[in-house]
């Protein structure tokens, strides 16, 4: 992590704009290497994004791998993309239990779909285990595969702790990380390569405000799209220094006030839609119409919920807004970001609705954080959470959520599940 980030992410909280107030945040600490992480799992949530066949499961933050005269267990790993990175090494810890002479475990790896390659391959190996890829694994993809060839139910592999880390070239240092849709950025708390512009006379109603790239579609991109709904008592103003950082890393954004039943939100993006089809538009053909979110705060977030199950999205927003009944997450369809903070009154609705979510969820209570400053104190989760989630970021799953010590875990208390 950069020292420019680690600096803003214990500033961000202490500049005043507009009606809102801040709070204090966390400080992030230096990372232990030079290393960055690519991809982890630790199965607390279940077995992730690795694929089983046979008797595979996941218990007390582990997963086993248990013989059968039937079938081999295997537990293969999604495909990792490795664009932009360089020095790979896979590490993991492993226990073998119970196996007899002739039998064994085996871990190996993918390049690009080919051929698995043997890692290792033992009958009672047990501990941490690291190996160095070669250099020609560099800035492709790689899927990992932990396979058990046993015959008793009582013969088992244990595989925790799957992590696989670039350390860079020549400089010393990791090198670019994989790109998305979008221009890529070294640091989501300060402002995106586009310029601005805002149009306050916008949607349906001409009354809500359009906020995008000024120079929308340059060099070919489409730009996702979020529809943020502000809370109870507030308008797109109260939200315009936020409004304008993500439309800055390449997000087109409306805005306009808020209702808890949503609709404004399914009329806004149908009125989106109509944009990028009308050639009088500045925006015409330039938005990507299959990435879009919908979120807000306080308000905005309850009517979020209420229209979360719209087939065109690809995730929601959630800031200090939990529904009144614990059932909003049940309009839930896709991965969701909550944020609250410790000083919130609404932190005990959003606690319900995590504990209710059945969908791939990561929720972040924000040290010093009241009700009134939860999304500007967020605003760079969001930031890094929408390039993940709608320009396919794919390196910001571990990098900066889903990883003990994540970017913005130390800004309070973090919890994810269902991943």
């Amino acid at each position: 992590m950069s020292s420019r980030l680690r600096r803003r992410l214990r500033l961000f909280g202490a500049a005043s704009a507009g009606l809102l107030a801040l709070g204090a945040t966390g400080v992030l600490s230096a990372p232990a290497s030079a290393a960055t992480p690519v991809y982890a799992e630790n199965f607390s949530g279940g077995l992730g994004t690795f694929t089983p066949t046979g008797s595979v499961s996941a218990s007390t933050g582990a997963a086993r791998l248990s013989g059968s005269l039937l079938s081999d267990p295997t537990l293969t790993s999604a495909s990792v993309p490795l664009a932009g990175y360089s020095g790979i090494s896979v590490s993991y810890t492993r226990t073998a239990s119970g196996l007899d002479l002739g039998e064994a475990f085996t871990v190996a790896y993918s390049v690009d779909g080919g051929a698995f390659t043997t890692l290792e391959s033992s009958r009672t190996a047990s501990g941490a285990a690291s190996f160095r890829l070669p250099s020609s694994v560099d800035g492709r993809s790689v899927r990992l595969r932990f396979s058990l060839d046993a015959s008793s139910v009582l013969e088992t592999l244990t595989v925790d702790d799957v992590l696989v880390q670039a350390e860079g070239g020549g400089g010393g240092g990791p090198t670019d990380p994989p790109g998305g849709s979008l221009p890529p950025v070294t640091d989501v708390t300060a402002p995106g390569p586009y310029a601005v512009t805002v149009d306050t006379t916008a949607g349906p109603g001409d009354d809500g405000w359009l906020v995008y790239p000024s120079n929308a579609g340059r060099d070919g991109v489409n730009h996702p799209v979020l529809v943020w709904g502000p809370g109870a008592g507030s308008d797109p103003a109260a939200y315009e220094d936020m409004l304008r950082q993500w439309a800055s890393h390449g997000f087109v954004v409306y805005s306009e006030v808020s209702s808890s039943s949503g609709a404004y939100m399914v009329d806004a993006l149908d009125w989106i839609e109509d944009q990028n089809a009308a050639p009088s538009s500045p925006l015409y053909q330039d938005i990507d119409t299959a990435e879009i979110a919908f979120g807000g705060h306080s308000r905005g977030s309850i009517g979020t919920f209420d229209v979360a199950d719209d087939p065109r999205l690809e995730t929601t927003v959630h800031v200090a807004g939990g529904s009144f009944d614990g059932n909003g997450p049940d309009n839930l369809r896709n991965p969701a970001l909550y944020i609250g903070g410790d000083d919130d009154f609404a932190t005990s609705n959003v606690e319900r609705d995590y504990a209710n979510t059945d969908v791939p969820v990561w929720f972040n209570v924000l040290n010093g954080t009241d009700h009134i400053a939860a999304t500007r104190n967020g605003q760079h989760i969001i930031t890094a959470w929408l390039r993940w989630h709608l320009a396919d970021e794919e390196f910001r799953r571990t990098t900066d959520f889903l990883r003990q010590g994540c970017t913005f875990c130390g800004l309070g208390v973090t919890q994810y599940k269902n991943w």
